[in-house]
């Protein structure tokens, strides 16, 4: 009886915590979206991964259901545990990237690739904003997890840029890589990012706030 009070007051206390809540969700999102990633490729017979698309799961009949809500899932997460983390720092710009970030994952996930052109809006506003918002959490971490945000931040846009002249023609800045393999490099920087900084979240004392700044929330 005592053990289960004890969970039931933790489990409340994670709700009511924004810093706690946002870390459970972003550390949720990245950890169940690298899982299934990697085992829709391993599902599906011949899976290219120097040149097919990581959106190319969410079209085999194998995998198309797991990747597809998988992704949702992403875009679900982010956008709550955006707003959590919001409730702590205040910060409307910041809050936008992750609201936009999330919405792009939405709409990739709903309108899978090659039904739509929403799909490749989706996955652009994805890509850029995840790592954006990365590089923008840097401002309410301290030590390493600042250096980190912003440097696994800036990886993911380095891949970004180089995708988008990859796909305009000059396939050459693929490297050995190859497409699947830029388009991950923009993918795993955040979340690995997304994981790292779940837990610094969790990890922090009830009360204590990112920076020494402790502007409410709604003020920018």
């Amino acid at each position: 009886m005592q053990r289960e009070t004890v969970r039931v007051g933790a489990i409340r206390t994670v709700l009511s915590d924004g810093r706690s809540l946002a870390g459970v969700l972003f550390f949720a999102l990245a950890a169940q979206f690298l899982t299934v990633i990697m085992l829709a490729a391993a599902m599906v017979p011949g899976y290219d991964f120097n040149a097919a698309a990581i959106s190319d799961l969410g079209v085999f009949p194998e995998t198309a259901m797991l990747f597809n809500v998988s992704l949702v899932v992403v875009g679900v997460f982010n956008l709550l545990g955006g707003y959590a983390f919001y409730r702590t720092h205040g910060k409307r710009w910041l809050f936008a990237l992750f609201g936009v970030a999330g919405l792009g994952a939405i709409v990739a996930g709903l309108f899978p690739l090659g039904t739509s052109d929403l799909h490749s809006l989706g996955a652009l506003l994805a890509f850029l904003f995840f790592n954006l918002q990365a590089i923008g959490s840097a401002t309410r971490a301290e030590g390493p997890m600042k250096v980190l945000s912003v440097l696994l931040g800036l990886a993911g846009l380095v891949f970004v840029v180089l995708m988008v002249v990859g796909d305009a023609g000059n396939t050459a800045v693929f490297g050995p890589i190859g497409h699947g393999g830029t388009e991950r490099m923009i993918v795993y920087p955040p979340m690995v990012w997304l994981v790292a900084f779940g837990g610094y979240l969790m990890a922090s004392t009830d009360g204590q706030t990112t920076t020494t700044d402790t502007t409410p929330a709604g003020a920018d």
